[in-house]
Order: C-alpha cells, then structure tokens, then sequence
C-alpha cells in the first residue's frame, strides 16, 4: 500500500516530464513555468526623469522640487521621493519651473507637410517651424481636422485624432441657412428618439427592423451622438445669442471661435455649456448705430470663465511669422494668455486655456494637457512663469523624449544661456591657436612684472640759495 501511494503521489511529476519532452519542454498549464512566464518582464520603453523642479501639474496642484517619472513615454508618477531606476535618463530641473506641454489650435504650417495625402504619410519631423514651435513651449497643434503631437525625428504616433469638430454656418445675415440648420438639429434628434426605441423592443422582438436613417445629416447626428463637436466661427451678440439658444434648445455642447461680443451673453453660453476660443489682444470697436453693449473686451475672457464657459486661448496669428506681425503669431501664445489675466482671468484658467481646454475641444483630454499619472509626458521647462514675457522655454519633452533644448539650438541659444559648469581654465582652452600666437607677439618686448628693475627712490634735487643770499664764513 505504500508503494502504491508513493507511485500515486509521484504520477504528476511524471506526468509533466512526460509533456515536458513530447511538448518541445513547456511544462502544463497551470504549473510552474506558467507562473514564471506570467511574471517575466516585459519591455515597456525606457525610464525618464525629471528631477528637482517645481511642477505645475495644470490641474492647480504646485509641486516645489518634485520629480516627474515616466517610462514609455506615460508618466507613472509625480511627487517627492520618488524612486528613479538607476537606468533612468535624468533631467536636471533644479531652479526650474516644470509645465504641461502647450496645445494650439488652428495652427497653420507647423507640420510643413510634404506633399499632400494623410498627415501620417506628410508630416515633416525635421522642419523649421516645428524647431521653433517647440521653442515655444508648444507639444500638440491642430490642423484642419487633425489633432498633431509635434515629434521630432519620427512619424509614428504623431496623429492623434481626426474628425473631431463638425464645423456649421450659423449667421443672421443668412436666416434661410438658420432655419434649415434647425431643421437638421431636429430630423436629427427625431430619428435618435426612435433608433433608441428600436434598441429597446428589439430586446423582445428580433424582428424589428431598424428606422430608416433617410434625411438625416451624418455630422449633426454625430454631434448629438457626442462623437463629434459642433464648431461655429462668430463674433456679433446676435449671432453668438443665437447659437447659445439653438445648443440649448438640443441639448449639445458647441465651439464657439472668434467670440469677440461673447462677454456680452456670457450668462447664455454659460447655461450652453459652450466652449469659447478667443484671442485676448482681438480689438474691435463699437458699433456707433446700436445703444446695447458691444465690441470687444480686454475683460471677455474672464467674463465667460465666470459664467462657466470654458475658455481656450488662441493667437491672433495662427502660423509661425519671421518677418511679420512679430509677438501675434503661435510663438507668442502665452503673451496672449497674459493679457487675459491682466483682463481679470485667473491665472489657474490662463493656464487651462492653453492647456487643458483645447486639448478637451481636441478629444485628446485623456493623454495631454495636464501633468497627471497614466497620461503622455509632455513638458515643458522654463526658467521663470510661463506668462512672464520675460521667460524661455530651456527644455521640451514629448513623449518622455527631449526634444528641444534652448542651449544646443539656434535661434534662442545667445539670450541669457545657462551659466557654465566647465572649470575656469576652460575660457583658455578653447582659445584659437591663432588668437594664442597674437597674444604671444603682443607680450614681446614688454617687461614682464617679475623681470621689471626695481625702481630707485626717486632722489630730491639740491636747494639752492634764493637771490641776494651768499655763503659767508
């Protein structure tokens, strides 16, 4: 009996030499090697650090000589006493301030793209505009209806979405266009209405055929579907007014670019739940023919964020200018920002309105925009307040990738470089031979201080008798 319980308990062992050789030496499922595939390490990209600044997370949290993880191009954690891996690359933040990534809307000519077709196909990682984007602070453009992450040296990854906004005409000096995108808004949610009731008795009658989607605008059924956001470009009161109602009346979320008079209906765009994209600097008069409230506002922004609409800021410029309206174009996106704050806006809503805010209007919300654990390491560093005119981008991160650096490039490098860490006879060292040999012909002939005579007392000369005196014995 107990040769027989010894041979019962040594059955799965043998058994699993058995499969060991007949299956080319994986073991069961279940067993050992099982647990140890399970465990074994995958590779996830490269560890990334930025250490010692103070991190503005975009989320209104400030961080005073954190430290910013990220392996694999996604932040795995912020804070302080971090655990850096020893195979980690390091970037020295001290003294520095530590940023989301900038995103820009509207952008023209950053992707500089070759030839046309797809973005993925066209886009250009090694052109100029893109350089001083990143100068810039600048990590995520979007053109037309792409939403671009600004890599440099490689294409893959750089679409992030497309097809994000339906963009719709909505004017007062068009009312047939105005009753007929009303007209669409409402087919549209009628033909919602009963696709939802057909979800709900197919549940007991398979039978059921789908409602013919026939008359229904596919852009305006995406947007009530919340795939999409409706777009509008408008200035006037009137037409702003209109939009807010035409949103409330069914029930969607729009954009809303220009919106020079918004501060005017701001409570209306509020209740819209609208986004308003606006350039603080925008100046507009007037109209003289109307006594209601008018034209623009150094104070729109922070008027709308108080009534609860999102605010993104945008540059009156929206591509990157080298010989024209300098300090209006992309490059100068926190300038606009800026003077939204000297308008009365916060600045924590300064910050989302170059941030976060677009990247919401975007769809990429989830992976830009803000500092937080699991989302694209995207940063900036600079080395004083982002809305400081004064202040430079030093570093660019993209995807826990360093990009930029102010130093090593040329077009900021000569303003205020970083002081040097070389030792104090570096300056000698890196001195033209020939500047050596001037230097050496100039010294000849001069006495050098060691070889210099000492120099006698200087001796007084002797008094002489004044007029009319003589020596006498």
């Amino acid at each position: 009996m107990r040769s027989a319980a010894w041979l019962f308990a040594l059955a799965p062992l043998l058994a699993g030499d058995v499969f060991a050789q007949e299956g080319g030496g994986e073991p069961p499922a279940g067993g050992e090697g099982d647990a140890a595939g399970a465990d074994a390490p995958k590779d996830e990209g490269e560890w990334f650090a930025v250490v010692g600044g103070d991190v503005y997370t975009g989320t209104g949290a400030v961080l005073r000589g954190a430290t910013v993880l990220a392996r694999g191009g996604v932040i795995r954690e912020i804070g302080h006493e971090v655990e850096i891996p020893e195979d980690a690359k390091r970037l020295d933040a001290t003294g520095l301030s530590v940023y989301p990534g900038l995103v820009a809307l509207n952008v023209r000519g950053v992707a500089n793209r070759l030839g046309a077709g797809d973005y993925a196909d066209s886009f250009d990682p090694y052109s100029q505009n893109l350089v001083l984007a990143l100068a810039a602070g600048i990590t995520t453009v979007s053109e037309g209806s792409v939403a671009l992450k600004l890599k440099r040296g490689e294409v893959k990854g750089v679409v992030m979405r497309e097809r994000f906004l339906s963009t719709l005409g909505y004017s007062t000096s068009a009312p047939r266009s105005k009753g007929e995108l009303d007209e669409k808004f409402a087919a549209a949610a009628a033909y919602l209405r009963r696709y939802r009731d057909w979800e709900e008795q197919k549940k007991t009658n398979k039978e059921l055929k789908e409602p013919p989607a026939r008359g229904v605008d596919p852009s305006i059924r995406a947007i009530l579907e919340n795939r999409t956001l409706a777009r509008f470009n408008a200035t006037t009161r009137t037409d702003l007014l209109g939009i807010a109602r035409l949103a409330q009346k069914h029930k969607f979320r729009p954009v809303i670019e220009g919106a020079v008079e918004a501060w005017t209906v701001a409570d209306e765009l509020g209740r819209a739940g609208a986004y308003a994209v606006v350039v603080p600097r925008s100046r507009r008069d007037k109209s003289e023919e109307l006594v209601r409230p008018g034209g623009s506002s150094i104070e729109n922004a922070a008027i709308l964020h108080k009534s609860g609409v999102q605010v993104a800021i945008q540059a009156s410029s929206t591509f990157i200018d080298l010989g024209g309206i300098a300090g209006r174009d992309i490059l100068h996106l926190p300038i606009e920002a800026g003077f939204a704050v000297r308008g009365g806006l916060p600045e924590q809503a300064a910050l989302e309105g170059i941030t976060i805010v677009p990247a919401r209007i975007l769809g990429v919300d989830h992976r830009v925009g803000s500092l937080e654990v699991g989302k694209d390491c995207d940063l900036i560093l600079l080395d004083g307040d982002l809305l400081h005119y004064q202040s430079l981008v030093q570093y660019t991160v993209v995807d826990g990738k360093l990009v930029y650096e102010k130093d090593k490039e040329l077009y900021y490098a000569h303003i205020r470089p970083r002081p040097s860490t070389q030792p104090a006879d570096a300056p000698e060292a890196r001195r033209d031979k020939g500047e050596e040999e001037v230097k050496a012909s100039d010294s000849e002939g001069e006495d050098k201080p060691e070889d210099k005579p000492e120099e006698k007392p200087e001796e007084k000369p002797e008094e002489k008798p004044s007029d009319g005196a003589s020596d006498e014995g």
